[in-house]
């Protein structure tokens, strides 16, 4: 079979997925042709460079005006009048993914992107299209309207309640399997914790906060470092500054009172969430599946609205994740949890909702779907 991996570099998390689901495809069926695109490889380079930092820039820096296009664009009816009229224009971009899914001639498309989407949805209408099994990766806990397509042969999302949100706007039933979102198989694996700490001169006696920043180092992390210093409790720190470079050599240089460890961009993030009793981050729909998998609590702080709203209202209100709006209040809600009852109960919890194997699980479905069609 000739499997493609569609995707976009708008934040690591669909990056992130498509990387997940090559590796589990290629694993369950390595004589396979399996090839990943990046949408954005194919737009110019004005356009990507504004497609790209455009989003960074939006929601580190305007997260409301993010917040009011999420809210204004979920919108079915009015996105499908939008789209009408856009395909009488096509782009560039669009027509040389079109001319490469033509080439490639693939039996399925994996898309873990909504962009790939509105370029598949004319190809199948035309009459000498083609017309491969696409499967729809929504990559958070709840889905856009964007991600809609009349292509789509099968959705594949976070939860049941993501499931059900999809039914309510009129996706089919039998097209839609709650398989949680695809993250790389190590997170499913148990990593000697003690090893790993003595690695980063690590106390086993004292519990380890893990600060992410997100892989392109947004948010006030050096205002959370700040703030978690007065907390009285006795911990460490283990800081992720992703591909901030700035940012990492900012922080190596701090003074704390807390054992403190900064790192830039890791690929051994499954390592540092095994040693953390509790991961402080911006609630993406991959890191949090990465944390869920490994049995992680959440501590979310001021997630843009959108979707990370939506995923914290997720984890929030399934007992995995605890929330605070303002960095200032870090250091009295870190003294009240450390050491209580309530994080071993959201910890449990997290572990109730992992899905290590969902990678693994998308392609068995679609591969089980692709035969039955066959």
């Amino acid at each position: 079979m000739r499997i493609l991996i569609a995707t976009v570099t708008a934040g690591g998390g669909h990056l992130a997925a498509a990387a997940a689901l090559e590796e589990a495809w290629r694993a369950a069926r390595p004589h396979d042709t399996v090839e990943k695109i990046d949408l954005l490889k194919l737009f110019a380079p004005l356009h990507r460079k504004i497609y790209s930092d455009g989003y960074v820039n939006l929601v580190e820096r305007a997260p409301e005006l993010w917040g009011m296009v999420f809210a204004k664009t979920d919108n079915l009816k009015l996105l499908q009048r939008l789209k009408r009229i856009q395909r009488k224009f096509p782009s560039g971009s669009k027509q040389r993914f079109a001319k490469h899914v033509k080439q490639f001639k693939p039996d399925v498309v994996l898309c873990t992107h909504y962009l790939p989407l509105e370029t598949l949805t004319p190809l199948r209408e035309k009459k000498d299209g083609i017309r491969p099994f696409v499967a729809c990766i929504v990559t958070d806990f709840e889905a856009h309207a964007l991600w809609m397509e009349t292509c789509v042969d099968l959705y594949c999302v976070a939860a049941d309640e993501t499931r059900a949100r999809l039914i309510a706007r009129g996706a089919e039933e039998k097209n839609i399997v709650a398989t949680g979102i695809p993250i790389a198989s190590k997170f499913a694996s148990k990593p000697d914790a003690g090893a790993i700490r003595k690695t980063y001169g690590l106390r086993d006696d004292l519990p380890v906060l893990l600060v992410l920043s997100g892989g392109f180092g947004m948010g006030p992390v050096a205002e959370i470092l700040e703030e978690l210093d007065k907390a009285k409790t006795s911990f460490q720190m283990m800081v992720v500054t992703g591909r901030n470079e700035e940012l990492r050599q900012k922080l190596a240089v701090g003074n704390y009172r807390h054992p403190t460890r900064v790192l830039g961009f890791s690929t051994n993030m499954h390592e540092l969430m095994a040693i953390a009793d509790i991961i402080i981050t911006k609630p993406g729909g991959l890191t949090s599946s990465e944390a869920l998998a490994m049995g992680k609590p959440l501590f979310i702080l001021n997630p843009i609205p959108g979707q990370e709203a939506a995923n914290s209202d997720f984890l929030l209100e399934r007992g995995a994740a605890l929330k605070a709006n303002r960095p200032e209040d870090l250091p009295y809600r870190i003294d009240q949890l450390l050491g209580s009852k309530k994080l071993a109960d959201l910890a449990k919890a997290a572990k109730a909702l992992g899905r290590p194997d969902a990678a693994g699980t998308i392609c068995c479905e679609v591969l089980a779907r692709v035969r039955r069609a066959a």
